[in-house]
């Protein structure tokens, strides 16, 4: 007996949380859609039922086994809580939780296993840490891992609804709401979510810190650039990981191939190389353009791209949700 509550049903991610638990066959017996004052009331389809969307209050009231959060930081601190306090187990898809050292920040693939009864609150990590840590936990495993340079190539979705209707307006040469400083169509902009006094993005300071935390390795060092492009279907990123020792590229191919949630597309012959294209819409982690970097020893670059609003987000969520089931944790 499941009774799953979505906060944040009307957004973006909480739209494919709603088609991954239908995808996935997730066991909710019954379906609590929840958001901010404004959409109360308004109807959304989960598995062809109509349904009502209520208000926080309301849905803390009912009381949800589990209750799955993409509704912003500052809700999920004021109501994650609220709901702790009544037993359900809250897995949280906001920044909100993540480097509260009293809360787990899991990927079902790498860390599931810190997860306990006991844990009421349970932090999803941010997209472009994801799809990166997919990628990278089986080389720490094997090889271990020194420093990663990594570039990001984020889509617009990551933003929000207001950035695709402002890409829509552009490519249509119309004015209308901004979501970005600047006009993002023919455009990439350096500058994913706000500056921090070291002159970095928070975005690429939750690929630093959050990396550490979910591989439980402060040593590890990573630096980031993020960018904004105008691309709708998933992030792309460029990794260059330097490993602790050595490594032959064969078997590195050949160990991500068989790693949990990992699909390798990597054929130069063919131009087969992963593209937000042709992740867009699918729950894996692509990785491809496998090639040691010459410039120096035990090292690899990567291209890894992976659909931000699903495994970076609602996906990643609802395995965190299937993980506890599973293991009898909820």
């Amino acid at each position: 007996y499941m009774r799953v509550a979505v906060v944040g049903v009307t957004g973006m991610v909480g739209n494919v949380m709603l088609e991954v638990l239908a995808e996935h066959n997730f066991p909710v017996t019954e379906l609590i859609p929840v958001a901010s004052e404004k959409s109360v009331g308004k109807k959304i389809v989960f598995k062809g039922t109509e349904y009502t969307v209520i208000g926080l209050q309301q849905a803390v009231s009912l009381k949800p086994d589990v209750a799955l959060f993409s509704a912003g930081a500052s809700v999920s601190k004021e109501w994650a809580p609220k709901f702790a306090q009544v037993g359900t187990t809250v897995v949280d898809n906001s920044s909100a939780w993540r480097m509260d050292p009293t809360k787990k920040l899991v990927i079902p693939e790498i860390n599931a296993d810190v997860l306990t009864k006991d844990d009421k609150i349970i932090a999803n990590p941010n997209c472009s840490t994801i799809q990166m840590l997919v990628a990278l936990a089986p080389l720490q495993r094997k090889y271990g891992i020194k420093r990663v340079v990594v570039s990001t190539y984020q889509s617009i979705t990551g933003t929000g609804v207001k950035a695709v209707r402002q890409l829509e307006n552009e490519y249509k040469g119309e004015k209308g709401e901004m979501a970005y400083h600047y006009q993002i169509h023919r455009n990439a902009i350096p500058h994913c979510d706000v500056f921090e006094e070291n002159g970095y993005t928070k975005e690429e300071m939750k690929l630093v810190r959050e990396t550490k935390k979910i591989l439980r390795d402060d040593s590890i060092a990573v630096t980031a650039t993020a960018v904004r492009i105008p691309v709708v279907g998933g992030h792309s990123e460029s990794v260059n990981v330097e490993l602790k020792t050595d490594f032959d590229i064969n078997e590195v191919r050949t160990l991500l191939a068989q790693s949990a949630g990992i699909k390798v597309q990597d054929n130069t012959e063919t131009n087969t190389y992963p593209m937000p294209l042709y992740a867009h819409g699918k729950d894996d982690v692509f990785v491809g353009r496998i090639r040691r970097d010459e410039s120096q020893p035990n090292t690899l670059n990567l291209w890894v791209v992976a659909d931000n609003l699903r495994k970076g987000a609602a996906t990643n969520t609802i395995q965190i949700a299937e993980y506890l089931i599973k293991n009898k944790l909820l």
